[in-house]
């Protein structure tokens, strides 16, 4: 169970990730295409439910990309069976304490190490060696997103299994009673991502954070996280229509 993550990771780089929202797999075979390290399936906010999911695996699998999943929630049954399908791995959203972060990561590993039942119907088929190896290959990244789990990161990070912590700017700024936004500037949201950042460190596992802008995840990744995404199928594609549709009317105007 090799990926093109993995082996980013192997060799010290911060890796790019994709987002597909976009219930297409027309689309996700487009941003498959590109020199993305990993793409990930968002069901919690993206337009995406599980058979579609399944369907952007098969799109992106075999491409390039390794194929992660966002999951909508903290729950066994969906994060199962969607690693079951073949996801590479999962990104958890709202851990708050070391309690989620353990029920977490027992959903994505099998017995001993977790409470994983036992089924990977797609994902045994694509991967031979998938049960012997699932438990050392499986990522597993629970979102930080909020004050509570700031104050609770070290706890969170302690976690066995777990691979690393993705941080959600929006929310925790949200959380912080600011305005929700990627690629934060402010002083005090800036530094409880340091501080998130230097607890994931320490603890040597994998630090990611969902990015707007190249520039900005650049930075980030200068800044010593491992993983970034850069925004979404859906802001790349509003970006590029609108400001097309932008250059054609100001020549217009010009007429």
């Amino acid at each position: 169970m090799d990926s093109r993550l993995h082996r980013a990771w192997a060799e010290g780089k911060g890796a790019l990730n994709g987002w597909l929202s976009i219930p297409s797999t027309v689309t996700a075979e487009f941003m498959a295409l590109q020199d993305f390290d990993s793409l990930t399936v968002d069901l919690q906010h993206g337009l995406v439910d599980y058979q579609t999911a399944l369907s952007l695996f098969q799109a992106v699998e075999g491409r390039g990309p390794a194929a992660l999943a966002r999951v909508p929630w903290n729950e066994p049954g969906i994060i199962m069976k969607l690693l079951d399908a073949g996801a590479m791995g999962i990104i958890c959203p709202m851990i708050n304490t070391a309690e989620d972060a353990k029920n977490f990561v027992g959903a994505c590993r099998y017995y001993p190490d977790g409470y994983r039942s036992t089924g990977p119907t797609r994902a045994g088929l694509i991967y031979p060696d998938y049960f012997p190896t699932a438990n050392k290959s499986i990522i597993a990244l629970a979102m930080i997103e909020t004050v509570e789990a700031v104050g609770n990161v070290d706890a969170i990070c302690a976690t066995p299994g777990l691979t690393g912590v993705y941080v959600g700017p929006s929310d925790l700024a949200v959380s912080m009673l600011k305005s929700p936004g990627m690629d934060p500037t402010d002083p005090e949201v800036v530094a409880n991502i340091d501080k998130i950042l230097a607890a994931v460190k320490k603890a040597g596992l994998k630090a990611g954070i969902h990015c707007l802008t190249a520039a900005y995840s650049r930075k980030m990744v200068e800044k010593g996280f491992d993983f970034v995404t850069l925004a979404s199928d859906v802001r790349m594609f509003l970006n590029a229509a609108s400001g097309d549709v932008k250059t054609y009317r100001d020549l217009e105007a010009k007429r």
